[in-house]
């Protein structure tokens, strides 16, 4: 049973990240004259609905299914697509983000929980280290493909670039209506929603107040990841700045991302090495991903961002893996969520503190 589940959630996510137009969704509003503080404005709203909808969304998945929520992540980004299509104002397209960003929350950490309790049912945890390194190897690829399409999708115009996205979309609901559900056990399944959900809460503070642990590992990779992640994104600025040709941004993202893709897949081999140690060698590589920033010479700037993202996802992967082993299958969702929600908090702080330092 579990070879074919994860077979599927990496079919999953090789379709469900495909998005051109949503990889691109900047660059298309601008076409369509929004102005940059309009496009500001809908950034800060998607983090504002992630943030508030990150915990709330994995505990919905530990009681209700990771499958049916599985589900209604790809009818919210369905949704969102379809929204922008019909959309003719600020306020339509605000709501298609609010709906990309509760997508996005409804998969964050129930594909990762689906995946694990498979395996462990089977008794075969041991190869969640194999499907977190080559789940996350598929989605940066799947990403950075999506991000090279991006002229594409402005020739094709906002329109037909997110029919194009919906395409995808559906196939991905077709696979994600595929997955086979992990059943609870029968203690938990005679009890109601309402008693679950208290449950679950109670259970996951307790967890979290208890394991200073799993808090200390989710702190430092919520750190590491935003630092890498800010790099990044003021990377897309800085390079034109810098002289780089634009008509080389786009293949420049995407060597980028495969550094990502890199990180996720060796991470797998160097599962018996202690977690200070691949925390430090990614901190170094992090921090050499934003000294090359300030370089001024893009060939050396696109180096570092390589390797950032290369040591970012390295050390994401076993963040993954260690909190995995360490929580309790029946509040998964919800404390894998807690580690994204940390996530957002630290990018909401640095991201203007990088700016400025970048700036």
């Amino acid at each position: 049973m579990s070879k074919k589940q994860i077979h599927k959630l990496y079919l999953l996510t090789a379709v469900g990240y495909f998005l051109p137009a949503g990889s691109s969704w900047v660059a298309l509003l601008a076409l369509r004259g929004f102005s940059v503080l309009e496009i500001g404005l809908l950034e800060s709203i998607f983090h504002i609905v992630s943030f508030c909808f990150e915990l709330p969304s994995g505990v919905v998945a530990d009681v209700f299914g990771r499958k049916r929520t599985l589900v209604l992540s790809q009818v919210m980004m369905l949704l969102s697509g379809g929204l922008m299509i019909l959309s003719d104002s600020f306020g339509t397209v605000a709501l298609a983000i609010g709906c990309s960003a509760l997508s996005y929350n409804l998969a964050s950490g129930t594909r990762e929980a689906l995946a694990y309790d498979s395996l462990k049912k089977d008794g075969n945890e041991g190869a969640y280290n194999r499907f977190s390194s080559t789940e996350m190897m598929f989605y940066r690829i799947t990403q950075s493909s999506a991000t090279l399409c991006a002229g594409l999708a402005l020739w094709l115009g906002y329109r037909k670039a997110y029919m194009l996205d919906l395409l995808f979309g559906l196939v991905a609901l077709f696979i994600a209506g595929s997955l086979q559900e992990v059943m609870k056990d029968v203690e938990t399944k005679n009890k109601s929603s309402r008693e679950q959900l208290c449950e679950v809460v109670k259970e996951s503070w307790t967890f979290l107040r208890s394991n200073k642990r799993a808090r200390k590992i989710m702190v430092t990779n919520a750190l590491v990841g935003a630092v890498s992640t800010l790099v990044l994104f003021f990377l897309q600025a800085k390079l034109p700045l810098a002289g780089l040709d634009s008509a080389l941004l786009g293949p420049a993202l995407f060597m980028m991302g495969l550094g990502a893709a890199a990180g996720a897949k060796i991470s797998q081999y160097f599962s018996g090495s202690s977690y200070v140690r691949m925390l430090l060698a990614s901190g170094v590589g992090v921090l050499f991903a934003f000294g090359m920033t300030f370089t001024g010479r893009p060939y050396l700037m696109i180096l570092g961002g390589f390797v950032g993202a290369l040591s970012d996802d390295f050390l994401e992967v076993r963040t993954d893996v260690l909190l995995n082993e360490m929580i309790p299958s029946g509040q998964r969702a919800t404390l894998i969520s807690v580690s994204s929600f940390l996530f957002s908090l630290v990018m909401i702080v640095m991201s203007t503190l990088i700016g400025w330092i970048m700036g």
